[in-house]
């Protein structure tokens, strides 16, 4: 049967491509940081697992701050036969990979913090290319399921990291080395199965001051929306966060599960959240795209979790934390992953620096998973426990919703 006249083509190809290049550097980040780091930390420095993880998280969200803009920039510069997105992502895997293997052996607070930072850095060398990948090449019809595509990644890699890392709670550099083998394929796999097209030929603009400034600088002419969206991305999943990036600690040192149960718990919630998340983005992206609404389902999703977040903060009981994973990072996860990068691509100031700007944006995905257990650390060292940081961050997750509201560029 002949496809309809003007409507732009699905690529199969291109979605495979992007659902296992995210799955493939998602799941080391989310098992790293959720997981398998402070495992480690549990063996190497027990007393100062809670400072730890807060330092870890400063020190990497400002290396990923520095790494968005680099390596977006230089992708968006770059011309090669292998495209301007491909050797960086296949830079971006090989160190990664190093990266890991070397946190599996390092066994001083010091070490991983270096070693992390140096992780995150090269981390940022795959996302921002991949993410600028939908803007290069799917057409603006389609960007709201090619969004969804994204955000499936995105949930079977968060799932694959909760379900995998927890086999590894007790043999974290086991974990890391795994993890760190799944990583070295994230790039590759992208360029072999949806190749670039060749941009040796392309010109490129001189290397001149406002280049520069345009270039490898955050955008500063017609950005009103763009930094609503990313505020209001980096208040979602810090929100989100601030909960998974400790539910190991939660879930033994606030509910009093041993860590083996722990265990088993951080796998069902994986589990809830990979079903939940896949069936809700799936069904968000597209009727983003039937309905030409971006913000909407956007603000709903965040508003759905912080009361996701009040639940365990008004039932005292392990189950609390299931009805946190149906709602938050089921549901709630789902939709937000599936529609946001729709916006994401719809408040860009400038199309010639997309990957830089969506490097930008995506800071708000790192910066938010690093930073989000800085607030519950803030919150069990002087707000008395992981009640208070339970409130706050549904206080965060609105707003959230408030500061996308006032997006105008799409409804």
């Amino acid at each position: 049967m002949q496809e309809a006249p003007g409507r732009p083509r699905f690529s199969i190809r291109l979605a495979v491509a992007i659902i296992l290049g995210n799955l493939l550097w998602l799941a080391p980040f989310v098992a790293g940081i959720a997981v398998l780091l402070p495992a480690r930390l549990e063996m190497v420095a027990p007393d100062q697992k809670v400072q730890a993880i807060a330092t870890l998280a400063m020190a990497g969200s400002v290396v990923a701050l520095i790494a968005n803009i680099v390596f977006g920039a230089l992708s968006d510069r770059t011309r090669s036969r292998f495209g301007k997105r491909t050797p960086w992502m296949v830079l971006g895997s090989v160190a990664t990979a190093a990266s890991l293997y070397a946190l599996s052996v390092v066994t001083s607070v010091t070490g991983l913090v270096v070693v992390w930072c140096v992780f995150q850095f090269f981390l940022n060398a795959i996302v921002a290319p991949l993410i600028a990948i939908i803007p290069d090449r799917v057409p603006e019809q389609l960007r709201g399921t090619f969004s969804a595509v994204y955000g499936i990644g995105s949930t079977l890699g968060a799932g694959a990291a909760g379900i995998l890392a927890s086999r590894f709670v007790t043999d974290p550099s086991t974990g890391l080395m795994v993890f760190g083998t799944a990583i070295l394929f994230a790039g590759p796999v992208v360029a072999l199965i949806a190749p670039d097209r060749s941009t040796a030929d392309e010109p490129r603009a001189p290397l001149d001051r406002e280049t520069l400034l345009r270039n490898f600088s955050f955008p500063r002419r017609g950005a009103r929306d763009f930094y609503l969206a990313l505020v209001g991305k980096l208040l979602f999943v810090l929100a989100m966060y601030s909960i998974t990036g400790y539910q190991l600690y939660i879930l033994t040192d606030h509910f009093g599960l041993a860590p083996a149960a722990a265990g088993v718990m951080i796998a069902t919630i994986a589990t809830i959240q990979t079903v939940g998340s896949l069936v809700a983005g799936t069904a968000a992206g597209p009727l983003s795209d039937r309905l030409g609404r971006r913000k909407a389902p956007v603000v709903g999703a965040a508003l759905l979790l912080a009361v996701a977040l009040m639940v365990p903060f008004l039932w005292q009981d392990s189950a609390a934390m299931i009805v946190f994973a149906v709602l938050g990072l089921g549901l709630a996860f789902g939709v937000f992953n599936s529609v946001d990068q729709a916006l994401n691509y719809k408040v860009l100031p400038d199309p010639t620096t997309a990957a830089k700007d969506l490097g930008i944006l995506n800071m708000a995905n790192t910066g938010g998973q690093i930073l989000g257990p800085v607030v519950m650390s803030v919150a069990v060292i002087s707000l008395g426990g992981y009640r208070a940081g339970f409130i706050i961050s549904a206080g965060i997750a609105v707003l959230s919703a408030i500061t996308i509201s006032l997006v105008r560029s799409t409804r």
